[in-house]
C-alpha cells in the first residue's frame, strides 16, 4: 500500500512518519504542507491512501478532497472529534484519528483503509472484466462493460462506442442507465451516458471524452460536476 501525508503541522507528520516506519507494507511517497502541493503531487501520481488534516491553511481537508479526481482511501486527523460526522458523508473517507492518538488506534484506521483498497481494486477488477453481448444485424458482440466511451440515443436506436467498436441497434437509453454500473457511467444529456473514466476535459456546455466532443444539458450538468468532483 501506498500513501501520501497532507498536515501542516510538524509533530503530527513525525508522529504520522514515526508510525508508518514501523510498518514494512506501506510506502510513503510524500509529506505535505499544502493542499496545493499535494494536488499537484496527485495529478501525475496515484496512491492507495491519504493521512489528511481537517485544517489546513489554505482550504479545508474535506474540500480538498472533492478536488481529488477518483480519490484514495482517507485518513482523516483532526484536534476536533465535532467534524467525524460532516467527514463520513464522504464515502472514500475510511475513519477519522483524533490528536493525540496511539499507535494501537493507528493501527485500526490503517485496516480499515486496507480493506477499502481490497474492496475497491476487487471492484474495479469486476467492472473490467464484466462483459455482455449485443445482438446487432444478427450477429452477437461481445461488449466489455468498461470500455465504452459513451452511449448516445438517437429516436429509437442506440449507439455505443467503445474504444475498438461503434455497433448501433434498437435500443432506449433509459434500458442502459438501469444495466451500466452507476460508478462508472453517467447521463450528461437526455441523448448521451458517459464513462467517466474517459473524460478529457469540460468547456462550458461540452464534455470531451476520450476526443470526443458530447454536449452537456443543463439539467444534467450539476450532477456531472459532482461526480466528477468538480468545484
Amino acid at each position: 500500500m501506498t500513501c501520501i501525508i497532507l498536515e501542516d503541522e510538524i509533530p503530527a507528520q513525525n508522529i504520522l512518519k514515526n508510525f508508518l516506519g514501523k510498518l514494512p507494507n506501506i510506502e510513503l511517497k510524500g509529506v505535505f504542507k499544502a493542499a496545493i502541493e499535494a494536488n499537484t503531487f496527485l495529478n501525475t501520481n496515484t496512491v492507495d491512501l491519504v493521512f489528511l488534516d481537517i485544517n489546513l491553511p489554505d482550504i479545508s481537508g474535506l474540500d480538498f478532497i472533492k478536488t481529488i479526481k477518483n480519490p484514495p482511501a482517507i485518513i482523516m486527523t483532526t484536534a476536533y472529534p465535532d467534524y467525524a460526522v460532516d467527514s463520513f458523508a464522504l464515502e472514500t473517507i475510511v475513519d477519522y484519528l483524533v490528536k493525540p492518538f496511539s499507535f494501537d488506534r493507528f493501527l485500526k484506521a490503517l485496516n480499515k483503509a486496507e480493506k477499502f483498497t481490497a474492496k475497491a481494486a476487487n471492484v474495479s477488477k469486476e467492472n473490467k472484466s464484466e462483459t455482455l453481448f449485443l445482438n446487432v444485424d444478427k450477429t452477437h458482440h461481445k461488449i466489455i462493460i468498461n470500455d465504452i466511451l459513451h452511449i448516445e440515443s438517437d429516436r429509437n436506436y442506440i449507439t455505443i462506442l467503445t474504444k475498438t467498436q461503434k455497433l448501433s441497434y434498437i435500443d432506449s437509453l433509459k434500458n442502459w442507465i438501469e444495466k451500466l454500473p452507476k460508478n462508472d457511467f453517467i447521463q450528461i444529456h437526455k441523448s448521451f451516458i458517459i464513462n467517466k473514466n474517459y473524460v478529457d476535459k469540460i468547456s462550458g456546455n461540452e464534455i470531451y471524452v476520450n476526443g470526443n466532443r458530447l454536449p452537456v444539458g443543463r439539467t444534467y450538468k450539476q450532477e456531472l460536476l459532482e461526480r466528477l468532483k468538480i468545484v
